[in-house]
């Protein structure tokens, strides 16, 4: 009977099914490989504590959301935690905290306990009948999940519009696998049970004596046990709650989950009832953190606070002084930290080039279609609905556009029959000896990875020319860029181009939905470019030199290299001024790919470097994102020169320009807020690997087109791979929380945070840290929670004091 027509939920019915919903905001989403994008795998608990959240996440899946003890000891002992930042972070301990630093410092010395995860009635079961059961589960799962959610790899749908829950009951009761391994009746279960997923799942909690307070982290678990299967669905209610709709598939894959509960409990209920019944119990019961938890917590905070003084220090050195004089080369960055090695170079090869930090999409939120593609990308932020329309389909060239589109159904034809049923088998057999040569030039880099379209973008119709302007005045103005404009000003998107790397969309930009950052960047000099629209800015009070021409670059941050569409100008601009460019781009590439083989393992020079990019066997092409500590929103003077080593998003911004504060909190709702995803996501991939990390690269096989499983099926791993955050040595990231340093008056900071609580929440619970930088560019005030601030001191004497007393 469908959930829509039923009449039959009690009270009790109602709770829990909303706690199934609660449940499913618990887990993060999870976005497809083709366009990836970094998410905040606490994104469920931004409003617990990490050490609440520790407890929490122990509960349900026997993770640690911190470093082993060891990792603090070990900077305790060679002085990068001081004895100061450990006081500093005891002043906000919560209740249950070592009393001092000395007892603090003797736990960092002890070994760790095992944490155990509260058992599912699938571990009760595999305990009872030496059957493992879970992992039979996460195979099953998989195998029906991998189909199910498939997004092109798959040449047909069994069960092509169904719910998730109708399709997985239709596979179920032809899957004899359980029924096999000794879960007898289980497909006459399944065909037995209800097909509306919320009178199943009540049936289910029936049989298994839930209440509404035993429900909530239970449902959790079971959501968390199926990986990122659950995180696909997760992502679909998303989606379709930005575009103001429902979907029931985060319950439809609980209720999956619940029925095989249901069904084990059956079978093996004489053996486990006791242990169900005092797992229910405990269940019922809010997670409380332990005072391991507390002091662990207390430790990652006193990582952050040493971290956070090493910054204030590489800040406190002499800043950059103001000129009157006009740059004679602007160029405008993504905020991305890869950014940041590459600006310093590029300001070092020629005094006069001023660079700027924007988020990649540069305010453009663009649906955009690629040349001869139907395909509808968002290059736009994931929190962000699509504004405008574009495509790079070139006026005049129909016939080149038909012959690529026939071309890419030849391909498409090609590739189904390698993969079809029947033909495969004899294709393998056929047709294996022509590979030799495409092995051979992947095994020598001579192959390359695909490469953005060379056609120019345009906007669609639609866009206005009032809304131009409008655009344009609210993008120069979030840039901070209103004057001063130099003659040749570049906007430079980003994008990795790599071979043989499932994963290759994450090092794209995330501010871009994970894909490379040129459709933006060419765009926006269309926009700026155009003299109605600078008309209409100048009446509005933005005046752009008759002689400044802006140009779309794209900077490839694998090899450093970056690709300059000057021939998208509709007039001639200054030869020399973009021949000069090119020479100093170039120059600044070689600088950057030296800093980086640094840290690249078995990466010697900057040639080295490049090469790696067109490597089909290289595990680390680039380090992307990792290191990532801090986010700055200041005029660039007030960071230029200083070496912050690829570690800090660097968002230029003059809080005296900015009017009504409406740039100050574009910067703290979006641009903080994505950057907080990022720094996470290595977080979690890194304290949580198991939990959070997608595992070892070596084993990845790309399933339904969507993510990757480790081996030949079972869960969908989410996160981070293995080889994006350890050099098989050490670990390439340190865990640390993202510290925030805004140049802006505390009273328009408060106020902000004060109208945004989701903001809010992830300051007030320390998984972000919030500075105020002074006139001067040093780290001056420290949020303290409760829209409360406090002065922020490196030698930390006056919190001493205040301890003491």
């Amino acid at each position: 009977m469908r959930a829509d027509t039923y009449t039959g939920y009690s009270g009790a019915h109602l709770e829990l099914i909303a706690a199934s919903e609660t449940a499913s905001r618990a887990i993060p989403p999870l976005w497809p490989l083709s366009s990836s994008v970094a998410v905040n795998p606490f994104l469920g608990q931004t409003d617990l504590s990490l050490s609440e959240t520790s407890a929490l996440l122990a509960r349900i899946s026997g993770a640690s959301l911190t470093m082993p003890r060891t990792w603090y000891a070990d900077r305790i002992a060679d002085g990068t935690i001081s004895d100061g930042d450990l006081t500093a972070a005891l002043q906000h301990a919560p209740s249950g905290a070592p009393n001092s630093i000395e007892v603090l410092k003797e736990m960092a010395q002890e070994a760790e306990e095992e944490i155990d995860a509260l058992p599912t009635i699938a571990d009760l079961a595999a305990r009872a009948s030496g059957v493992d059961w879970p992992a039979l589960i996460d195979a099953r799962t998989g195998a029906w999940a991998a189909g199910y959610f498939d997004a092109g790899q798959a040449l047909w749908q069994v069960t092509a519009g169904r719910g998730a829950f109708e399709s997985w009951q239709i596979f179920a009761r032809r899957d004899l696998t359980p029924e096999i391994t000794g879960l007898s009746g289980f497909a006459a279960l399944v065909a037995t049970t209800p097909d509306s997923a919320r009178t199943a799942l009540s049936q289910a909690c029936d049989a298994l004596g839930l209440s509404s307070q035993s429900a909530p982290t239970y449902f959790h678990q079971l959501l968390t046990s199926l990986g990122g299967w659950a995180q696909v669905a997760r992502q679909r209610v998303w989606q379709a709650e930005l575009e103001q709709k429902t979907d029931p598939i985060t319950t439809d894959m609980l209720t999956i989950r619940l029925v095989w509960e249901q069904a084990l409990y059956a079978r093996y209920k004489p053996q486990i009832d006791a242990e169900w019944q005092a797992t229910r119990a405990a269940h019922a019961s809010i997670p409380e953190p332990t005072s391991a938890h507390i002091a662990n917590a207390i430790l990652q905070e006193a990582a952050e606070h040493a971290a956070q003084r090493l910054l204030a220090r590489t800040l406190s050195s002499a800043s950059a002084k103001e000129t009157d004089n006009r740059p004679t080369l602007q160029a405008a960055f993504c905020i991305d930290v890869r950014s940041e090695v590459f600006r310093r170079a590029l300001e070092t090869t020629d005094p006069g080039v001023e660079t700027l930090g924007f988020a990649g999409f540069f305010g453009l939120t663009a649906a955009h279609r690629g040349f001869a593609s139907d395909v509808e990308e968002l290059r736009l932020p994931v929190l962000l609905t699509p504004g405008i329309s574009s495509s790079s389909s070139p006026s005049g060239k129909i016939s080149e556009e038909q012959s690529t589109r026939l071309s890419a159904r030849a391909i498409r034809a090609w590739g189904r029959f390698k993969l079809a049923a029947v033909s495969s088998f004899a294709f393998v057999e056929a047709a294996g000896p022509i590979y030799i040569g495409k092995l051979l030039r992947d095994a020598l880099g001579l192959d390359s990875a695909p490469a953005p379209d060379t056609q120019a973008p345009h906007f669609a119709d639609s866009f206005t020319l009032a809304d131009k302007v409008t655009a344009a005045g609210t993008i120069l103005r979030a840039m901070s860029l209103t004057e001063g404009f130099a003659p040749l000003v570049l906007i430079v998107g980003h994008g990795a181009h790599v071979v043989n790397n499932p994963h290759a969309s994450a090092l794209h930009c995330g501010a871009c939905g994970g894909y490379s950052g040129e459709v933006n960047a060419r765009l926006l000099p269309r926009l700026l470019n155009a003299q109605d629209v600078r008309d209409g800015l100048t009446r509005n009070g933005i005046e752009i030199p008759s002689d400044t021409r802006f140009i779309g670059a794209l900077h490839h941050t694998t090899t450093d290299d970056v690709t300059l569409y000057d021939a998208d100008l509709d007039s001639d601009a200054d030869r020399m001024l973009v021949t000069k460019a090119k020479e100093l781009l170039a120059s600044a590439g070689q600088h950057a790919r030296t800093e980086r083989a640094l840290r690249l393992p078995r990466s010697t020079t900057g040639d080295a470097v490049k090469a790696r990019a067109q490597d089909w066997s290289e595990t680390r092409p680039e380090w992307a994102l990792a290191g990532c500590s801090a986010f700055i929103a200041a005029p660039r003077r007030r960071t230029r020169g200083n070496a912050l080593d690829g570690r800090a998003f660097l968002h230029d911004y003059d809080w005296r320009k900015d009017e009504g504060f409406n740039v100050l909190e574009l910067i703290l709702t979006a641009p903080v807020v994505v950057a907080s995803w990022i720094s996470l996501q290595y977080y979690g991939s890194v304290v949580a690997p198991g939990l959070f990390g997608a595992g070892n690269k070596l084993l990845h096989n790309v399933t339904g087109g969507i993510g990757v499983v480790e081996g030949n099926g079972g869960v969908l791993r989410a996160g981070l791979p293995w080889q994006s955050v350890h050099d098989g040595k050490t670990f390439a990231h340190d865990p640390l929380r993202l510290s925030v340093c805004i140049e802006a008056p505390q009273e328009a900071v408060t106020d902000i945070l004060d109208r945004h609580p989701e903001v809010r929440t992830l300051f007030d619970n320390r998984w972000l840290h919030l500075f105020l930088m002074d006139g001067s560019g040093q780290l001056a005030r420290r949020y303290s929670g409760d829209l409360q601030w406090e002065d922020f001191q490196t030698d930390h004497t006056g919190i001493k004091a205040n301890l003491a007393a």
